[in-house]
């Protein structure tokens, strides 16, 4: 399919002036298809030629200005429009499109727990197209009117309020001028929560299979919803630009969530159907707020072209985290983003396919090259430069650029040069330089102390390796005298690290202290290191730190130490195992133990010695050991009747027992029994990781091992439940089961397909480290077929295949080997060659810690 090149774009925008879209779409035509007339009202401001996208299963008719156009002059998803005369003209065309299975267009889903039928559209980037005829970019905005016609049971949503008409059919509001990227619908049987805000209709909504979980947690839900509002309305001066605020929980949902103007979507595993942590719940707490910054920044003002999309994900990242710390009873928020976010960013900007946080034009010349930025740089490296920004200009200064920002480019469109010419207006400092520096360099710098004393006092050097300048805070600790185990801080103080040349010594009173945390309070984005003294404090008192955000900081450092060759994995393992029992922050605890069990266990140490020499307690087997043990250290702890973060901690511990287990004892217990000594209650989803455990370690004949998948999926019916069944069964340790697996990921009958969420269910069960010797013949295949599969299923697929269907757990050179033939001689689509190249860069730096570790 050709891709919208940006030359094309900025021609097209330069002729015309969209106007209004009239569409009507039909979704009573049964589960493949549905219809899609469309009326584009536009002018030209001048003669020329141009072209509107459709992507049709049929293109039945088009007209323009009541003239019909030859629908086989449809060239893939391009109808030509030429000979176009200067003035306004009005496009027709009806057309039979597809629904969708992979989470794109307009995508179909049928519950298995209830039978029922639902429909939602996801037309980020250039979907417009599977659903309706546009002039799909982000710079011809318009209004929309729709109409939908729909099952008689079914609601439908829109961008706008809708209402159900005399003859059944449903109407939205016209639109004020948004892109075309942001129209959305969503249909079906809704169970709907209603009520009102500040004059304005808000509303949740969900499968009927999920309404008793949605009405659990719906207060809470709406108490962070409206507490958002309210704040968003105290800090930005233009007003809330649309007609109402529905939040809908769509199945099979490819993203967190998609800020469609008056209709956010998000993926309803948010609607908790078993218990979670209160991190989890601060999790879909900041995508409230992350989507609601959207409206303004990102629907109000629109990027021009996809080079700044960077900057839509960035600001909501950054205003998602601050205005939940500001607004809710989530005050932490900031240290689960260094702990569970940062991380995405630091990863992504150390590979190959780095990029600047903001890509020069012609790094971006196409939208498919603007789809594969869509990473740990574009939400988590600019959140953190945005951050570094406000400590760097002030919040103050900051917000006042922001507000001039909207006011001057409101329902427009505006560039990267808007944003700072915004910012500069409002502050004395150079923002334009600091740009420079930020946001068109790429990597990680990295700030190392020097500490040493003398007299009476002592001095702090950093040199510093990069070529940003940074604004952090340094904190001084020093044993608590009434508890040695903790430390108390003893001075923070600010520092200023020169893009260039070396940043002044610092002088204090007094001998050095016990630790020297540099970036304490997190607010710049580097890697950070220790003097030996300092490093060897913290490895003994980690957990006696007194902020939780400061302990973020030291085990991200000790992360990255561990990713750079620079410390064993196993020395990160004994102070996992030597601090986390007495840990009190839930997103350090999971942040700590996902790092250890899923990077350290089971890539960067071997199954087995590598040689002779190597003592055992290097392999995985060790690691996962010293991960359930570990966990039955905050087991104990956090016995008795518990609620919070008590609570919270147990279940973490329990995920962490079951995903850790050598052996079925225990957790073939628990599953027995039905229940887990002293909580928590083995619900829906501990059920089926334990399953997924006990079939991943072979722990049953396999004829009861498949009657237990059975028994699990007879009581849990649901979409997960089948996702569930789908992982356990290609877990299973069997040729046959293997086989069976790979055939529905990779197999060419169109009628069998997975879904998206079926796939990575499938493909997250299929990798098991445990299965090595069986899965090893799979790697030449799965480099051999995924080229093909990423052409027939779709960019989502494909990065999906990826993503989870790639061999990860075989930490080998010949996994590098085959990798590296596909890139060369495979093929591969845009979206498959970018995810593979991660994939393979972060196989590399496995194979480098393991060689650090053997030296």
């Amino acid at each position: 399919m050709p891709v919208l090149q940006r030359p094309e774009a900025e021609a097209r925008a330069h002729l015309l002036d969209v106007h209004r879209y009239e569409v009507a779409l039909d979704l009573t035509h049964g589960d493949e298809e549905f219809t899609s007339r469309t009326v584009i009202h536009f002018t030209a401001r001048e003669p020329g030629d141009t072209f509107v996208e459709i992507r049709p299963a049929t293109l039945h008719a088009a007209t323009l200005d009541g003239h019909p156009l030859d629908p086989a002059a449809l060239d893939d998803n391009r109808l030509p429009l030429t000979g176009l005369a200067a003035g306004p003209h009005e496009l027709r065309l009806d057309a039979t499109m597809r629904y969708s299975r992979t989470g794109e267009g307009m995508h179909r889903f049928t519950d298995p727990a209830d039978g029922e039928d639902y429909v939602y559209t996801q037309l980020f980037m250039d979907d417009i197209q599977r659903v309706f005829g546009a002039f799909d970019q982000p710079d011809l905005k318009a209004a929309f009117e729709l109409t939908v016609t729909a099952p008689p049971t079914w609601t439908v949503l829109a961008n706008g309020r809708t209402e159900q008409l005399p003859d059944g059919t449903w109407r939205a509001a016209a639109t004020p001028r948004i892109s075309t990227y942001l129209v959305a619908v969503a249909a079906g049987p809704w169970h709907s929560v209603h009520t009102e805000h500040a004059g304005l209709p808000f509303g949740l909504h969900c499968r009927r299979s999920l309404a008793p979980h949605l009405d659990a947690d719906v207060e809470e839900l709406l108490d962070l919803t409206r507490r958002c509002y309210d704040r968003y309305h105290e800090i930005f001066e233009e007003p809330y630009p649309f007609d109402s605020y529905d939040q809908a929980f769509v199945p099979e949902f490819n993203a967190g969530a998609m800020e469609n103007p008056g209709l956010v979507t998000f993926r309803d595993e948010f609607v908790f159907r078993s218990a979670v942590t209160d991190t989890e719940r601060q999790t879909r707490g900041m995508v409230i707020a992350h989507e609601m910054a959207h409206m303004w920044f990102g629907d109000l003002v629109t990027l021009r072209w996809w080079d700044d999309i960077w900057l839509n994900e960035s600001f909501a990242e950054y205003m998602g985290y601050q205005v939940l710390s500001e607004a809710t009873r989530f005050r932490d928020t900031w240290t689960d983003f260094a702990i569970a976010r940062k991380g995405w960013g630091y990863d992504a900007d150390q590979r190959p396919s780095t990029h600047p946080v903001a890509p020069a034009p012609e790094d971006v010349p196409d939208t498919a090259s603007a789809l594969l930025n869509f990473d740990g740089i574009s939400y988590a490296k600019g959140a953190s430069a945005l951050r570094q920004l406000v400590a760097w200009m002030g919040e103050k200064d900051f917000l006042a650029g922001i507000n001039d920002h909207f006011a001057r480019h409101r329902f427009g469109n505006a560039t990267l040069a808007d944003f700072l010419d915004s910012l500069a207006r409002a502050t004395d400092r150079n923002v334009h330089a600091w740009a420079a520096r930020w946001l068109r360099t790429t990597g990680v710098d990295t700030l190392t102390p020097t500490v040493t004393e003398d007299a009476g006092t002592w001095h702090l050097d950093v040199a510093h390796t990069g070529s940003r300048p940074h604004r952090i805070a340094v904190g001084a600790y020093d044993p608590d005298p009434g508890h040695p185990d903790r430390l108390a801080l003893r001075d923070r103080f600010d520092v200023d690290v020169p893009a260039d040349g070396a940043p002044a010594r610092h002088t204090f009173p007094k001998a050095a202290p016990a630790l020297v945390v540099l970036n304490d309070g997190d607010l710049t984005y580097a890697k950070v290191r220790f003097d030996a003294a300092s490093w060897e404090t913290a490895a003994r008192t980690l957990s006696g730190l007194p902020d939780p955000l400061t302990r973020a900081v030291v085990w991200n450092a000790a992360r990255d130490l561990v990713r750079d060759g620079e410390l064993a994995p196993t020395a990160y393992l004994e102070a996992a195992r030597a601090h986390l029992p007495h840990e009190t922050e839930l997103a350090v605890v999971q942040g700590v133990l996902a790092f250890a069990r899923t990077q350290l266990a089971d890539r960067y140490l071997p199954s087995a010695p590598s040689s002779p020499g190597q003592p055992a307690a290097t392999t995985r087997h060790t690691a996962l050991t010293t991960l359930t043990a570990l966990s039955r250290d905050i087991l104990r702890r956090t016995e008795g009747p518990g609620h919070g973060p008590e609570a919270g901690l147990r279940l973490t511990a329990v995920r962490a027992f079951i995903d850790s287990a050598t052996t079925p004892e225990g957790i073939q217990e628990w599953l027995a029994d039905g229940s887990i000594p002293g909580g928590p209650t083995l619900d829906h989803e501990l059920r089926w990781r334990i399953l997924t455990r006990l079939a991943t370690l072979g722990a049953a004949p396999l004829p009861e091992l498949h009657d237990l998948i059975d028994a699990e999926l007879a009581r849990d019916q649901s979409a997960t439940g089948q996702e569930g069944a789908a992982r356990c069964r290609a877990a299973l340790p069997d040729p046959e089961a293997k086989q069976a697996a790979w055939q529905a990921l990779f197999g060419t009958d169109a009628g069998s397909e997975l879904s998206n969420y079926l796939f990575t269910a499938t493909a997250t069960g299929f990798w098991a480290a445990e299965q090595q010797d069986l899965l090893r013949p799979y790697v030449a295949r799965y480099f051999t077929e995924v080229p093909a599969l990423a052409v027939r299923r779709g960019p989502a697929l494909a990065k999906a295949a990826g993503r989870w269907a790639f061999p990860a757990v075989l930490v080998e050179e010949e996994t590098l080997r085959r990798g590296e033939q596909c890139l060369a001689e495979g093929d591969p689509t845009p979206a498959l060659r970018r995810t593979l190249d991660d994939q393979l860069a972060d196989l590399r730096r496995a194979l480098r810690v393991r060689a650090a570790a053997v030296r």
